[in-house]
């Protein structure tokens, strides 16, 4: 769980709102070659970006 936070942290932090498509471009991109363990891992830190985001905005 902390690797996952570490990498929505920098990705955030990097690419602000667009964090988030990032996250699920490499979900998809990892789906596709057949790596479903670092897909999923990518969709946990798109969500953990979610929900990052719904912290900066209130």
């Amino acid at each position: 769980m902390k690797k996952i936070l570490e990498y929505a942290r920098v990705l955030y932090e990097a690419h602000g709102t667009k964090a988030e498509a990032e996250a699920a471009q490499k979900a998809l991109k990892y789906e596709e070659a057949g790596n479903r363990e670092e897909a999923e891992t990518w969709r946990a830190v798109r969500k953990a970006i979610n929900e990052m985001r719904g912290s900066y905005e209130s």
